[in-house]
């Protein structure tokens, strides 16, 4: 019985998860939050692609993004954002978490295309946070941006 609310409290995570980020990117396309689950492994994954808005080349696009923790805080619970594409990453965290302040911006200068951005915290507790991300071409002006949720909880067997 246990198991079965444990694979259910999971579930109504991912959907609640996808639902906000989703959401989010409809209503503001570059701004969403959602609630990192009590496991110390729960991570949040998604998609941002960056579009060609025709200016420039399309190796000068790059994606910036800034985390805001709303959570009061906790000794050694710190939420961070992670960015990769390709052979390139980057992160940031915020480390005054509950001041309503996000952390500085980090960039990640990758072209145009698919960039992973992944929200995760150094310890178990729950976090609720607040991402913002920009696709910007080589002129710091805003260009497409597409958003798709690939995880959001504890990856399949991984229960730490």
């Amino acid at each position: 019985m246990l198991k079965q609310y444990c694979h259910l409290k999971k579930g109504i995570s991912v959907v609640a998860g996808m639902c906000l980020l989703g959401h989010a990117a409809f209503v503001h396309a570059h701004g969403g939050g959602a609630m990192l689950g009590y496991d110390r492994s729960f991570t949040g994954v998604a998609v941002v692609t960056c579009t060609s808005d025709g200016v420039g080349a399309a190796a000068d696009y790059y994606l910036t993004a800034q985390i805001r923790d709303n959570s009061p805080a906790v000794p050694g619970l710190i939420t961070n954002l992670h960015i990769f594409k390709g052979n390139q990453a980057v992160s940031i965290s915020d480390t005054v978490p509950g001041d309503a302040n996000y952390s500085p911006f980090v960039e990640l200068h990758g072209g145009t295309g698919a960039y992973f951005v992944i929200v995760s915290k150094t310890d178990v507790g729950e976090r609720a946070f607040d991402l913002e991300w920009h696709c910007m071409d080589g002129t710091d002006t805003h260009t497409g941006t597409e958003l798709g949720v690939t995880q959001f909880g504890v990856p399949e067997g991984r229960n730490f």
